[in-house]
Formats: structure tokens, C-alpha cells, sequence
């Protein structure tokens, strides 16, 4: 792992531990074994460094949400089946202090504009594959849809991390509700196969 790698590792870690204000250059130097020097030379600004965290949890949480729908697919997993499939996901990507460091680092956007365009650029990633998963469903709508499903995601999350709930509990539920929810009645169809009519 290269020194920036784990900088930026170390950042996440200090942020889902101890929140965003843990976060010095002399506290995350020290948690990314790193020397303050090779810290300021990668990253000058602390905002850049936030900017980046952010960036990085994403782009691998997406790579890895992204490898699990692949498996689903090539399982044939159907729709009616997605809800339970998701709640399982969440369960094996609910683990370790870098899930509460991405929803704190969400939440101080709101607060520093610095942030912001990467956690809005984050969402609306979140959102394009929310919109694929729906539309590879069947679910009408997905791209007006997805946004929903995301923010679904991210309350259940706030709730599991504010409960100190390991499951996702509910997780299946709630979705196969909004999945129902987004079938039209005259379609015949919903998330558990085809309606009695």
C-alpha cells in the first residue's frame, strides 16, 4: 500500500473512530505510520485530504456493490427475490468505523462547501446504480426512482449505526415495500412475481 493509500485509510479510520475533529496532520500521520512530511506533501489542505477520503471510500464501495450485483446477475437471482438479496449486502458491507466515517464525512459537507461537490458527486453515483439495479428489475421509472432507494439506504444506515444494530434488519422489508410501491397497479405485476387478479 502506497503512502498516500494509507493516509488515506488512516483518515477514514481516525473519522469513523473519533469524528471529523480527530482529524490533525499529526494524528493521521501517526495513524497512517507516515511521517508528518510525506502527510502535508500528498495533501497541503486538510480539505483536499476530506475531499479525497470521501472519494476513495466511494469508488470502492461502488467497486464493491458493483462485484456483488455482477454475482447476483450471473446467479439469476430474481426480482422478487432482490429485497432479501440486498439486506444480505448490507449486512457484509455494514462492518468497520469507515461506513460511520462516510456518513460523517456526508454530514460535514452540508457544512464546507469544500466537501460538498465530492459528497454530491458520491450521491449521484449512488444514484446511477440504484437506477441500473432498478432498471435491470424491471421497475418503471428507475432513474425518478433511485434517489429514493438511496436515501432509503442511507436512513437504514443512520439507524443501524445509531442503535448499534449489526443486522440490517428491516433492510428487506423496507425495500420490497418501495419495490411494490413502484409498480404500477394496472401492470399485474410486483415484487413478488405476478399479481392475482
Amino acid at each position: 500500500m502506497s503512502a498516500r493509500d494509507q493516509i488515506l485509510s488512516a483518515t477514514l479510520r481516525l473519522i469513523g473512530e473519533r469524528g471529523i475533529g480527530a482529524v490533525t496532520n499529526r494524528a493521521v500521520a501517526k495513524a497512517a505510520g507516515v511521517s508528518l512530511g510525506s502527510l502535508t506533501y500528498h495533501f497541503p489542505s486538510q480539505d483536499g485530504l476530506l475531499r479525497e477520503a470521501l472519494q476513495t471510500f466511494v469508488d470502492l464501495e461502488l467497486a464493491r456493490i458493483t462485484a456483488r450485483l455482477a454475482e447476483l446477475a450471473d446467479a439469476g437471482v430474481a426480482p422478487f427475490q432482490a429485497p432479501d438479496q440486498v439486506e444480505k449486502a448490507v449486512i457484509d458491507f455494514a462492518d468497520g468505523p469507515e461506513q460511520l466515517a462516510n456518513l460523517e464525512l456526508h454530514l460535514h459537507a452540508a457544512r464546507d462547501p469544500g466537501v460538498r461537490e465530492t459528497a454530491t458527486r458520491s450521491v449521484e453515483a449512488y444514484d446511477r446504480l440504484a437506477a441500473a439495479v432498478l432498471t435491470a428489475l424491471g421497475i418503471p421509472d428507475a432513474e425518478r426512482h433511485a434517489p429514493t432507494v438511496v436515501a432509503l439506504l442511507y436512513g437504514l444506515a443512520i439507524r443501524r449505526l445509531a442503535t448499534g444494530d449489526p443486522t440490517a434488519g428491516g433492510t428487506a422489508d423496507a425495500f420490497r415495500l418501495l419495490l411494490f410501491g413502484a409498480f404500477p397497479r394496472e401492470s399485474g405485476t410486483g415484487p413478488d412475481g405476478p399479481r392475482a387478479g
